[in-house]
């Protein structure tokens, strides 16, 4: 079992084009197992219920979480979903990892949600580091998540330990 490329499938799946499988995330992003399973099957991916549970507790970006008889994605959609989390006061520092030629435009108009919901942050320069290395030749940038959440920016903490946050503006951002 390639646990990568079956990450991958249930992230675009569970985070990005349930329709492509035919499914519709239900409240909070959740959909339960047994239609994951049957839909992917229908669609070329077989997948039994011991491997779906490997992938997911062997994932180490922790994508998705499993409760009961149900499965969604923590973070990152494209699609309309409402996760349901709550703001939390962020620490005074995160961070987020980029990609060198993305800089000069960061800083000009701050980190944006993308197609996405949400900017994602991390809690340390290494997991960010990682995050940019993606990308291409790697930048770590700080953000002053205190200041913006005393200005009233809200911050919510996914199931995985992602930070998120609607938008940083320039003035919170510094290259590392």
């Amino acid at each position: 079992m390639d646990l990568v490329k079956l990450s991958r499938r249930l992230s675009y799946v569970l985070r990005h084009r349930p329709d492509s499988v035919g499914l519709v995330l239900g409240e909070g992003g959740w959909v339960a197992i047994d239609d994951l399973l049957a839909a992917l099957a229908r669609n070329g991916t077989r997948l039994k219920l011991e491997e779906l549970e490997h992938v997911v507790a062997n994932n180490d970006k922790r994508r998705f979480t499993i409760d009961g008889g149900r499965i969604r994605g923590n973070q990152g959609h494209s699609v309309d979903v409402e996760l349901g989390l709550e703001t939390l006061t962020p620490p005074v520092t995160l961070y987020h990892g980029t990609a060198t030629r993305f800089l000069e435009s960061i800083m000009r108009q701050g980190l944006l949600p993308g197609g996405r919901h949400h900017v994602h942050l991390s809690a340390d320069e290494t997991t960010a580091h990682k995050v940019g290395q993606r990308h291409g030749k790697p930048v770590v940038l700080t953000v002053a998540s205190g200041q913006m959440a005393r200005a009233g920016h809200n911050f919510f903490l996914s199931a995985n330990g992602v930070w998120l946050t609607e938008h940083v503006p320039p003035s919170y951002l510094a290259a590392s």
